[in-house]
């Protein structure tokens, strides 16, 4: 019972950091922009990459309070921005569409914000809840690994998706033209081949 306190204890010292993670529309001609208030000397990460629209990508940039860029690229698929906040304020990413003339994009987000804190406080007793304290960390560190894996094939997966049914769709068009193309040719060549008969009969006549 009391190792199954102490797991328990162990367990609820989750890390603290504040996660946004979402897909928004982003239209053509059009920028977005998204604020986080951080506290100096916390870092934040930023993953992004476009689901769909366009060629796939977009301009994204991240400013901090005073609007100095730390962050910038254009015409990027997907990213990633790491950095430690030197100041308190509110830092903001934006998103930039305005080279698009007629295509939106669909947008993931993911902003984390905050500190990992050490799952496990320190301990000294060497006993058998050592062993646990182990298996704890262990156990956390792998299904870290095993969610960002599983977001990233989750977003690849989308990604390939959307892109599928946008090949599909371009080629469900295609087919259609090219029935309608076959029958007008046809239509037409049928139409033809009785000119010519009538023709000579005209001419017999």
């Amino acid at each position: 019972m009391l190792l199954l306190e102490s797991l328990c204890c162990l367990l609820l010292h989750v890390v603290v950091v504040f996660a946004t993670e979402f897909t928004f529309d982003l239209p053509d001609n059009e920028q977005m922009c998204f604020y986080e208030e951080v506290e100096k000397g916390f870092k934040f990460d930023i993953d992004y990459q476009v689901m769909s629209g366009g060629n796939y990508d977009v301009d994204c940039f991240v400013a901090d309070p005073f609007d100095s860029i730390l962050y910038k690229e254009e015409k990027k698929q997907y990213g990633s921005f790491s950095h430690t906040a030197t100041m308190r304020g509110v830092y903001k990413v934006c998103f930039n569409n305005e080279f698009s003339t007629f295509s939106h994009k669909y947008v993931y987000l993911d902003f984390r914000n905050g500190d990992e804190i050490p799952l496990l406080p320190s301990m000294t007793r060497a006993t058998a809840l050592t062993q646990l304290e182990s298996t704890c960390v262990s156990i956390h560190e792998i299904l870290k690994v095993v969610t960002e894996s599983q977001n990233w094939y989750r977003l690849r997966e989308a990604h390939d998706r959307n892109r599928a049914d946008h090949i599909n769709g371009c080629i469900t068009l295609w087919s259609i033209a090219e029935t309608i193309m076959l029958f007008l040719v046809s239509v037409g060549q049928v139409v033809l081949l009785k000119s010519y008969f009538r023709d000579k009969k005209s001419t017999a006549g």
